[in-house]
């Protein structure tokens, strides 16, 4: 074993001691992990930008993508959370402090955090659009939708402060009080309810879209692969989505990390995570594209596929009142699971900065991320017209966080693991005992991951493609 590794190995079993969580098990982790993997990304935007981008040929290159960006980096999160047993900054300074580097790296411990909480101000009020379209649809409102009454019912939503401040507050409460329980009381308890209620539903669904007369054809759209669907711009959105979707770059893989037990492989975890995330994109594709094609709407409606085109479906379709109530039910824990894992890292940065208990914690971030949201909310109505460098008050916390935070971030993390990091620590932290094995999955995180992270960077810049 190498002096490096000691020395980590030794802080993090003190730290491990000192009243930090751990999951109880590989499986609450996998469950903690998928849950801030799977979310809107995977419900709402990978169904319409494979409508988009010509179907089954993006999704293959798609999976190319969280082959060698994806996965790479996701280990490589989870591996400096567990080995530093810390916050995404803690961690991050305290492995450069075993190895010999600058502290200038905990920038992108912190950067993470920031990146994570800015998302969560508006990602609450976004998935505050999926409960307020589930008493919707259980009453009966889309029946009888077109394309222009169904885009009217949308832009009233938005259109109304006092809904997107209360719905978007009410999801706000419900992931504030799930993390004030705790790493085991509050995540690891409530995720074991949710993930697996999601798949139930998400199954559930899919049934019922293989009752519509179009499944097959939803099949043959997501996987036969026609490349001369594809082109250098759906490259780049594969990629992209490749990186945004296993919420990278946010802190949150980090955190949840930190409360990994010893002796679990990162590298047979990570790949579950990896892959149940796929799955739940491709499911919600075999639930959403036969009903699409069974009322002869557009595949390719780009955002408006879920809050638009979808209630026209549910609208027209037998029990189209329980099914849009279940799929805007599972939409939001979706949400939820992934609004979890976005304030934990900042709650956990919090009490180990100022050493202040966990309710106080969130007590504090949950005023901050409130009076946030409410520069999201009304944005979409009362102050549409206020615009910062052109943008509205969403579109700039959108930007900043998506197009430069994240990539920056990833990028950073990257290269923290394959180049400061030593390669025995990494690899001992990993749990890849083939030598090959590892030198290939070495080599991908220390120029391909790189590279695809630049490029993203570059296009969501507008600077390629």
């Amino acid at each position: 074993m190498s002096q490096d590794s000691i020395a980590v190995g030794s802080m993090a079993g003190a730290s491990s001691n000192s009243g930090r969580g751990l999951w109880s098990s590989r499986w609450a982790f996998f469950l903690a992990a998928t849950g801030s993997a799977v979310g809107l990304g995977n419900i709402w935007k990978f169904p319409y930008i494979t409508g988009e981008n010509g179907g089954g040929a993006f999704v293959l290159v798609y999976l190319a993508c969280i082959l060698v960006i994806g996965i790479p980096l996701l280990m490589t999160e989870v591996m400096i959370g567990r080995r530093g047993r810390a916050n995404p900054e803690g961690a991050m300074a305290a492995l450069a402090k075993q190895v010999g580097a600058g502290r200038h790296w905990r920038l992108f411990g912190s950067m993470a955090i920031l990146t994570g909480f800015l998302i969560l101000s508006f990602y609450a009020v976004i998935a505050g659009w999926a409960l307020a379209y589930t008493p919707a649809a259980i009453m009966g409102s889309f029946a009888g939708l077109n394309g222009e009454s169904s885009g009217a019912l949308f832009g009233a939503l938005l259109g109304d402060p006092w809904k997107l401040v209360g719905f978007g507050t009410v999801v706000l409460l419900l992931t504030l009080g799930i993390v004030a329980l705790g790493v085991r009381e509050g995540l690891e308890r409530s995720l074991r309810f949710m993930m697996p209620g999601l798949f139930v539903l998400l199954l559930g669904l899919v049934g019922y879209a293989a009752t519509t007369g179009h499944f097959l054809e939803a099949v043959h759209f997501l996987f036969d692969a026609d490349f001369s669907k594809l082109s250098g711009q759906s490259v780049l959105v594969a990629l992209g989505h490749a990186f945004f979707t296993l919420s990278l770059a946010t802190g949150a893989m980090m955190a949840y990390g930190s409360y990994l037990p010893a002796g679990t492989s990162i590298a047979k975890t990570a790949i579950m995570v990896a892959l149940a995330d796929t799955a739940v994109a491709l499911l919600a594709g075999l639930a959403i594209f036969p009903l699409v094609f069974a009322n002869g709407l557009e595949p390719g409606a780009g955002p408006g596929l879920i809050f638009v085109t979808l209630p026209i479906a549910f609208g027209q379709m037998p029990f189209g009142q329980l099914v849009g109530g279940l799929f805007f039910i599972m939409l939001a824990i979706a949400a939820l699971t992934s609004a979890i894992s976005l304030l934990e890292p900042t709650v956990a940065w919090l009490g180990e900065k100022f050493a202040i208990g966990r309710i106080k914690a969130v007590v504090l971030s949950g005023i901050v991320l409130w009076l946030l949201s409410l520069g999201t909310a009304l944005s979409f109505n009362v102050w549409s017209d206020f615009t910062l460098f052109g943008k509205t008050f969403f579109d700039s916390l959108d930007y900043l966080t998506t197009s430069l935070l994240m990539p920056l971030g990833g990028l950073g993390t990257v290269v923290f693991g394959g180049w400061v990091l030593s390669r025995t620590v990494v690899q001992e932290a990993l749990g890849i005992g083939h030598p090959h094995l590892f030198t290939l999955w070495w080599q991908v995180l220390r120029w391909v991951t790189p590279l695809g992270i630049v490029l993203v960077f570059l296009h969501t810049l507008g600077l390629f493609g």
